[in-house]
C-alpha cells in the first residue's frame, strides 16, 4: 500500500450543493474504500481541503468557481 499523499483536482461540478466532497472519493482512485470512514470536506470555503484520515488533498481547479446556487 502506498503512503504517498495525493492531490485530487476538482471541477466546480464535482462539488455537492454545499460546496464539498466526501473522502474516500471515486476521483481519488483509492484501492481500499474501507480504509477510513466517509468524511465530508468543505472545498468551496478555501478552495481546498485535506482529509484528516488519509491526507488526500481535494483542490478546486484553477479558474473554477464554486458558486452556491439557491
Amino acid at each position: 500500500m502506498s503512503t504517498a499523499k495525493s492531490t485530487i483536482e476538482l471541477l466546480a461540478k464535482d462539488l455537492n450543493d454545499q460546496g464539498g466532497v466526501f473522502c474516500p472519493n471515486p476521483k481519488a482512485d483509492m484501492q481500499l474504500w474501507s480504509a477510513h470512514p466517509k468524511v465530508y470536506l468543505d472545498v468551496a470555503r478555501t478552495g481546498e481541503a485535506k482529509c484528516p484520515y488519509c491526507g488526500t488533498v481535494y483542490r478546486l481547479k484553477a479558474g473554477e468557481a464554486a458558486g452556491h446556487h439557491h
